[in-house]
This record gives structure tokens, sequence and C-alpha cells, in this order.
């Protein structure tokens, strides 16, 4: 399938994984020690609501606009509260025209000591991404095939970062190629935690990917799935998964919280369902 960010901004693939991507960060700065942020693939970074692309199957309705419209619990909002504050920060008036892609977002949320990588094969949309960073010291956007970045800057020299791996799916061979640069990035840099995000469409797919994580030998994956409908045959995306290596402690017990308050608001028909487990879970 061709997963590309500007046809699918702000749906609730897009807000599963950003609200996990915004946790991860916060518990980052917990320590005062620098961070950084590898975004393999990052996009153009930020995108517009009223664009073609975006107006072509207005996914993010039920999606951002969805769950800013929602009538949310306290407990929800204190957990999603830095992810929603850059999407309003970005959209002053009421209506919603801009949605920030992962490295706008993560921009948005670090501190003055951390660095955010960001990098982009595709040509127009790394000149775009690189317009967003201009004369920004603490953003390096590059024009890079995010594969050979996912290795070549491991490890970053501040010795703790997030890693996101948010690949186009552009290619049949996508998830095997994501086990695989996950397992030689592990190998430069263990202690990092990596964040790579899949669509759900061939349930068994995401089940043989599932394999592949448990066959690196890779102590501690964390598989977080967010369904918002059932399995169809022929198949199609009906759900989104994350696998999160060396995940936040807090983080399963924090999206045990969020996932069942998020399943009304973006499965309404009441078809969704999630699943927070381990893949592996070895310290």
């Amino acid at each position: 399938m061709n997963y590309r960010h500007a046809f699918h901004a702000g749906n609730f693939a897009d807000v599963i994984k950003h609200i996990i991507l915004t946790r991860i960060i916060c518990y980052l700065q917990k320590k005062d020690k620098a961070f950084r942020v590898l975004d393999t693939h990052a996009g153009t970074g930020l995108y517009d609501l009223t664009s073609e692309e975006a107006q072509r199957s207005p996914e993010w309705q039920k999606g951002i606009q969805a769950l800013l419209n929602a009538d949310r619990s306290k407990e929800l909002d204190a957990l999603i509260k830095p992810y929603l504050d850059v999407v309003r920060a970005m959209n002053p008036s009421d209506e919603l025209k801009k949605y920030p892609g992962s490295p706008l977002l993560t921009r948005k949320l670090l501190r003055e000591q951390d660095r955010l990588t960001a990098t982009e094969l595709h040509p127009k949309d790394a000149i775009k991404l690189k317009s967003h960073f201009e004369g920004d010291i603490q953003v390096k956007a590059i024009e890079l095939d995010g594969w050979q970045a996912l290795v070549a800057h491991m490890p970053p020299k501040e010795k703790r970062g997030l890693i996101l791996v948010d690949p186009p799916f552009e290619k049949p061979q996508e998830f095997t190629r994501m086990a695989s640069g996950l397992f030689r990035a592990h190998k430069r840099f263990s202690t990092g935690t990596y964040a790579l995000w899949y669509p759900i469409k061939d349930v068994a797919q995401a089940e043989t990917f599932a394999t592949q994580l448990y066959n690196t030998g890779i102590k501690k994956v964390l598989r977080a799935e967010f369904k918002i409908g059932k399995s169809t045959n022929p198949p199609t995306m009906h759900g989104t998964g994350m696998i999160v290596v060396n995940p936040p402690y807090t983080l399963p017990d924090e999206l045990n919280i969020i996932f069942p308050q998020l399943l009304p608001i973006l499965a309404p028909e009441g078809k969704g369902s999630f699943d927070i487990d381990w893949i592996y879970n070895e310290d």
C-alpha cells in the first residue's frame, strides 16, 4: 500500500501515532540531560487540511477534528495535552486548517538542549521540510533515504534519544526492511527508544512482522495496536500499530488509559478495538 502523509494527515492513525510520540518525548524530558530525536521518514513537516490531497478523502475529520470536538475526561486531557497544545497553536482560529507532521510536533516539544534530525528522501518534500527549519540550530533537515539514516546516524552524540520510523509503505518488503533496519540500528545504539509505525491492513502480515521482531532477539519490544474496524476481504486499512523498543516504563499504563477513551471518539460505530502487549519483555 502507498501511505503518503499528505493524503492521510490528521487521521486516526496520525492521532494515535502522535500521542505515543509525545508521551515518549515527555518522558525523556524528565531528565535534564539532552536527547536527540531522529525522524527517518519525516515528510514535509506541515500539512494543509484545505489542500486537494487532504480534501480528496478528508480523514482528518474523523481523526483530529473528532478528538478536538469530543467531550474528554480530565484524565485523558492531562495525557494528550502536549499533543493538542501544538495542534491548537497552529490553528489560532476555531477552524482546523493545518496539521503538524511528526517533525514540527517534535520541534515544538524540544527543550533548549535537545535536538532533532529529520530526513526525507522525496526531493520536493525535502525542500518543504527544510523550509520550516531554516536558521533553526536545533534541527537538521536532510534529503536522505530514511533507511540509510536509521543506521548511519546511530548512535547520536547525546547518547539519549528517540528514533521514529514512519515509512510510506510504498514497497512490498517494507515490514521486512523495518525489522532489519531496527536490528542493525539497535546493534549500534541499544539503549535508544525506537518507535516504528505500521498500518494494519493484512492482519497476517502484521503478525509476521511481530515474529520478525521477536526473532531479532531485542529484549524490550512493546506493541500497541488500535483498530477502528474489522478485517475485510479484500484487505483495507482498518488499524494502526506502533512498535516501541525500550519504551518508557510509564507508557503501557498510559496507553491503557488513553486507548479505551479514544475508542468511542475515533471508532464511534462501536467496531473498534485495541491491544497493548509485549512481543518480547526481558531485562
